[in-house]
């Protein structure tokens, strides 16, 4: 199997990792429905091949860690379609082993055996289940303890299927954070922490300088950052985050476009300019992707800016 065991803080101690893009966009342009309120999680249910041809895609195109299609995946949003809980478990280990089938498939047609290939377990915020837009907001009116129970069982299942790393992502403030670190802990599996923001802030307020600083004292913690922004937001953040963490930084915008949570669409033109992750791996960014609307092409291009410390296609003994 292509799919490597080395640990992925080992490899962000050599050199800058290239993430993949919006797993959203990509299945658009292969054709799926994405309006159903679950989103994503609807093709995880019904299309599984077509989730993994979209991570293939982002192999191709030179992404080195594959996140999984589980951001929108619940047992509260299944729940509402008729799924039980088993049947959700088994959903959420699907995610991780698309993951895995991609990075074998997806290295077809780059000859040879192939790079190394990580598979991060997508954990959402909870704001995504409400599927109103919730995550570009925080403060639900729920608490630490409540948020930690919500966010335990789906990262167990997950857990189960054996993933290299947890993306603990689009997270829109400080409490959320907290929940997810205490529902991480003794699953033995490293993640990473990543804030949606606008400015130097979270999506609810707090300066992120403060919100960041709740990741500093954890071992479990690899990486710390942003992701689902406004690019031109991540240059500054790229650099708060190095300094208030010590830790490699996690960086993957959106393209530049607005969404519009009642009319369910993007607008505006993308911002997203590859050239600019130079400045974000010399202020301390390890990996570094797109979210949505960033697509393989982009990735690509990426990959290419960053050259071979971003690729260096390493083989499994």
């Amino acid at each position: 199997m292509t799919v490597s065991r080395v640990p992925l803080a080992e490899a962000l101690g050599e050199g800058v990792v290239v993430l993949d893009g919006g797993l959203s966009n990509q299945l658009v342009d292969q054709g799926c429905d994405l309006s159903d309120p679950l989103w994503s999680a609807r093709v995880l249910a019904d299309e599984p091949g077509q989730i993994e041809a979209a991570h293939a895609a982002y192999v191709r195109a030179g992404a080195r860690v594959l996140i999984t299609g589980s951001y929108q995946a619940t047992y509260e949003g299944f729940a509402r379609r008729g799924v039980g809980a088993a049947e959700t478990s088994a959903l959420l280990r699907r995610s991780v082993e698309l993951a895995r089938g991609a990075a074998e498939s997806g290295r077809e047609g780059t000859g040879g055996p192939g790079p190394r290939v990580w598979v991060a377990a997508s954990v959402g915020p909870y704001g995504a289940m409400l599927a109103d837009g919730g995550e570009y907001r925080g403060r639900y009116g729920l608490g630490v303890r409540e948020l930690e129970r919500f966010h335990r069982p789906r990262i167990e299942a997950l857990c189960e299927a054996g993933p290299d790393v947890l993306a603990l992502e689009t997270v829109p403030d400080a409490d959320e954070a907290e929940a997810l670190l205490r529902a991480v802990e003794g699953t033995g599996v490293p993640v990473w922490l990543s804030y949606t923001i606008t400015g130097e802030a979270t999506r609810a307020g707090q300066p992120l300088d403060r919100a960041l600083g709740l990741l500093a004292g954890h071992d479990q913690v690899i990486a710390a950052g942003v992701n689902c922004c406004d690019p031109r937001d991540a240059d500054r953040t790229v650099e708060i985050a190095a300094a208030v963490t010590g830790k490699p930084v996690v960086v993957y915008p959106n393209s530049g476009e607005t969404w519009d949570a009642d009319a369910r669409a993007w607008h505006g033109g993308s911002t997203y300019d590859p050239a600019r992750v130079r400045a974000w791996r010399s202020a301390g960014a390890r990996l570094i992707g797109g979210c949505c609307r960033v697509g393989p092409d982009r990735i690509a291009e990426l990959a290419a800016l960053l050259g071979g410390e971003a690729d260096p296609r390493e083989q499994l003994p």
